[in-house]
This record gives structure tokens, sequence and C-alpha cells, in this order.
């Protein structure tokens, strides 16, 4: 009994200082909605959004998927969550945070001769495009959006470095997208690793690690606090 009350003690501090970090009766204003950038050590409470949550102590909507894309063709309605688009849930959302692409490059065209793929996600003065046409239903409930960029890698073996040319790219589109409208903010990660530091990346050195999800949400956290 005492081992099992030693062992039990310590679990109702943890899930009741984690009730505590976000008022449980505060009507959900965040929502977050993309890929395994924001999906990562979600099962953790560790995720971007669980980040953003504990900052602005306000809970966050997280329906973001790993392996989402942009574009993706729906095979089962149960896989509705592998397009961010459809990872939207209609309420009174203030802010959304989204990011995608990433996988609709690398999967979906291996980062090679991509332009095609680049012109249907969003064309080269970002007006066009899946994703400008995902923003603006967004913008059009009300919500502002925080659309977030990808992390680079730190110069050292990463299966995806060889797409960093068509990331650039895309990233530079949605930067030109984001322009066109102040309620759209485009929170680039490019400066956000250094140079050989692998602390920022996961073991895969793709997805983010621990680190690097606190960071990127404490920088959404700020947009959200100073807008």
């Amino acid at each position: 009994m005492t081992l099992f009350r030693c062992f039990l003690l310590p679990l109702l501090f943890l899930f009741s200082a984690c009730a505590a970090a976000v008022p449980p009766e505060q009507s959900p204003r965040i929502l977050a909605m993309g890929d395994s950038l924001l999906a990562w050590h979600s099962l953790a409470g560790k995720s971007i959004a669980d980040t953003v949550a504990r900052e602005l102590q306000e809970p966050v909507v997280d329906r973001s998927v790993s392996a989402a894309r942009i574009i993706y063709k729906l095979p089962i309605s149960g896989a509705a969550g592998m397009q961010i688009r459809k990872q939207y849930k209609p309420g009174k959302w203030d802010w959304v945070i989204v990011n995608g692409g990433g996988n609709d490059l690398w999967l979906g065209c291996g980062c090679f001769a991509c332009n095609r793929k680049l012109n249907k996600l969003v064309s080269s003065d970002g007006r066009k495009g899946a994703i400008p046409g995902m923003l603006s239903e967004l913008r059009a409930t009300g919500a502002k959006v925080i659309y977030v960029g990808y992390l680079r890698s730190p110069g050292t073996g990463s299966l995806i470095e060889h797409c960093r040319d068509e990331g650039n790219e895309l990233e530079s589109r949605i930067e030109r997208l984001a322009a066109l409208d102040t309620g759209i903010h485009f929170l680039s990660l490019k400066d956000l690793v250094p140079f050989g530091d692998r602390s920022y990346h996961a073991l895969d050195m793709i997805h983010p690690s621990a680190k690097a999800s606190d960071e990127i949400g404490r920088k959404v956290a700020e947009i959200i606090q100073a807008n």
C-alpha cells in the first residue's frame, strides 16, 4: 500500500499541476493546425501548442497531425486530418497557428523538380494557390493567423538537407503572402538553429527537439501578446 501511494501521489501532483496551468473554465480562442512540426511532442505535453498554452495561461486546441499536407487527396473520410485545411474546427477563434507545405515538397515531389508543386501551393507573388486559399478562409472567420516556418538543419546529416532550396523558396512566397494582410504573421525559423548545434532537432534530424518546440512556442506566444 505504501509503495502504491508513493507512486500515485507524484502522478496526482503532476496532473493537478497540468490542470492548474491552463484555467479549465476559459473558452479556447486559439487553434493550432498543421503537420509534425506542431504535432511533435504532443503526447508528452511539450509541443509548440502546449508551450503557447503555458505561456499565455489559456487553452490551445491542437488539431495538427504528423505527415499532414496542404494538398492531399482523401481516399477515406477518416484521413481528413492528413489535409491541413480539413483540420479546421469551427469555433470563436481569435488566433489560428498553422504550418505546412514541407511534406508536400518532400513526400510529394522529393524536393526535386518541384516548381509545379510550389506553384500549386503558392504562386511566386503570394496571391494564388492552396496556401493563400486556406489562409483566406481562416481570415474570413475573423481570426488572425500565425504561419510558422520550418527549422533549418544545423549543417550536419539530415534526410531533408537537399530540400533547403525548395523550402527557402516556399517560405519566401509565404512571406510575400503575409505582407499582403496585416492579420497574417509569418514566423520564420531560418535563424533559430546555430550552425553545428544538433540540440534543436530530434534524433532523426528532421523534427524539432523539445527545446526547439519550447522556443518556437514562446515566439508564437510573443506574437499573440503583441497583437
